[in-house]
């Protein structure tokens, strides 16, 4: 029979710490999400349901952006074992400068109706992280505050060609004269792909007040006060809009814009140039021969057309064909380190995260931002570990396989 006895204080003294509690709702809601999903939650419970959803959604169906985190989820590793690491180095020079991680943050439009420390909070965390930050066009903070905000951040501006070109050369012109040291091209934008959530949602700049907007935002007071309490919004390129978010982009975006127009800007910039949206092995190479710096494999986050190609599945393909001549960056789907480790292995060079920065910028400013960059990064760190790597390069394909489930008939 067991032999019991009352137990003694010095017995108990072990089993009865409490943890010291957390005063900050903020940092409780913050410390309680281990994930980029997590952080998700956090977000759609404290963000109005228009401003929720474009950062969410996608165009038409969502299909791309279901394919490309499905992509993600059907990777395999292969680990080695019995290796030493003890420590990793997850750094990786980027178009020439290093980068703590190998991931930067992409250019995300309106961002201070998201949360109201928007691009600050953005940029401001990419330089405690030591990683590149990323401008957008429609940014809703100026390039030069962005620049101020940070002055030892890396930072880049993507660039939209606008039908008024002068217009749009101006905005490069004031990005270099900042200290912006890389031109982000976007490619994949002539017309606005159909993101439905935000014309079923009236997504407007600023926000339309209706009964449903107004019925949404009562259990959100914090994003109205904030959104009310703060400086007006202003844009990184323009000073107001009235209609929705696509009206917008389709007045505004050049559809005309050809190779001989990316060359005409690769003359004006006197940093390196990356181009943002490349879908085709072909369009890879020719990009290469017209000597840009980097390209970035991306379908814009599924945002522009429906059932385009898996940035993923194409990464080898375009790395076989170009990746000498050009850096190879990758977006579109990452939730998670693991993501990250994987495009890495499969061979891109650097990667860059959208929604995932969001969501922590929703779920709590800039100490939200933090919390998903280390997030990022632990998961980086540990799955390099489990992988049996220490370094970034010692990463090959041969630690993933990329399990498929659409499978072309001619491949």
């Amino acid at each position: 029979m067991t032999s019991r006895r009352f137990p003694r204080r010095h017995d108990l003294a072990p089993l009865m710490k409490f943890r010291r509690p957390v005063l900050s709702p903020r940092e409780r809601r913050l410390a309680a999400a281990l994930t980029i999903e997590d952080l998700r939650a956090v977000a759609k419970r404290r963000t109005p349901r228009a401003a929720f959803d474009y950062t969410d959604g996608a165009a038409d169906e969502e299909v791309s952006l279901r394919r490309a985190r499905q992509a993600f989820a059907d990777v395999e590793f292969h680990p080695s074992i019995l290796r030493d690491v003890s420590s990793v180095d997850t750094s990786r020079t980027v178009l020439g400068v290093p980068s703590a991680l190998p991931f930067g943050i992409a250019p995300t439009g309106f961002t201070r109706l998201m949360q109201t420390e928007g691009e600050i909070a953005g940029v401001t965390a990419a330089e405690a992280a030591g990683i590149p930050y990323t401008l957008s066009t429609m940014g809703t903070t100026s390039i030069e505050d962005v620049a101020a905000a940070a002055p030892g951040a890396r930072k880049w501006f993507q660039l939209y060609m606008w039908n008024d070109r002068d217009r749009s050369m101006a905005l490069v012109e004031r990005a270099a004269k900042a200290g912006y040291d890389t031109l982000v091209v976007t490619v994949d934008v002539p017309v606005a792909g159909a993101r439905l959530r935000d014309t079923r949602n009236g997504f407007t700049i600023p926000p339309t007040l209706t009964p449903r907007t107004v019925a949404n935002a009562l259990p959100r007071p914090a994003w109205w006060f904030n959104l009310l309490t703060t400086e007006p919004l202003a844009f990184a390129s323009l000073d107001s809009w009235s209609g929705t978010v696509g009206e917008l982009l389709d007045t505004m975006f050049d559809p005309t814009v050809t190779y001989d127009d990316l060359a005409w800007i690769r003359d004006q910039w006197p940093g390196k140039v990356s181009v943002k949206g490349v879908q085709t092995v072909d369009d890879a190479r020719r990009l290469a021969d017209a000597g840009v710096d980097a390209i970035v494999l991306s379908n814009h986050g599924g945002r522009q057309l429906d059932r385009a190609p898996v940035p993923f599945h194409l990464l080898p393909s375009v790395v076989e064909a170009v990746g000498g001549d050009v850096e190879v960056h990758l977006d579109t789907g990452i939730m998670s380190g693991q993501d990250i480790v994987a495009a890495i292995a499969h061979g891109a060079h650097f990667t860059l995260v959208g929604r995932a920065y969001l969501y922590g910028l929703m779920a709590g400013g800039r100490a939200g931002v933090d919390r998903a960059i280390g997030i990022l990064r632990d998961q980086v760190e540990r799955t390099m570990r489990l992988l049996g790597v220490s370094g970034l390069d010692e990463l090959e394909p041969g630690h993933v396989t990329a399990l498929r489930r659409l499978v072309p008939p001619d491949r």
